[in-house]
């Protein structure tokens, strides 16, 4: 199932709600890792520090990445594998 997310078409979802550092910065490399060019992964967590970790990770890589700071506490990463 794919879902729409402003231009981009979310092709797999990681859900890390309730993980704490490090599960969510290590899933979403592990995800990323075997997702092809195109593909665009959704993570969403909860951890404060996911939000620095996995942005950190972003800066090394050559994907691009939209951050969507949800009010009830959440974070959504939306990562397009380049």
């Amino acid at each position: 199932m794919s879902i729409q997310s402003a231009d981009k078409i979310i092709s797999h979802h990681l859900n890390v709600i309730g993980f704490f550092c490090p599960i969510p910065l290590a899933e979403t490399k592990k995800a990323l890792h075997e997702l092809k060019k195109g593909d665009v992964l959704e993570v969403v967590a909860d951890d404060p520090e996911a939000l620095h970790d996995i942005s950190l990770l972003m800066e090394r890589l050559p994907h691009d990445m939209d951050i969507i700071d949800d009010s009830s506490g959440e974070f959504r990463f939306i990562i397009e594998v380049k």
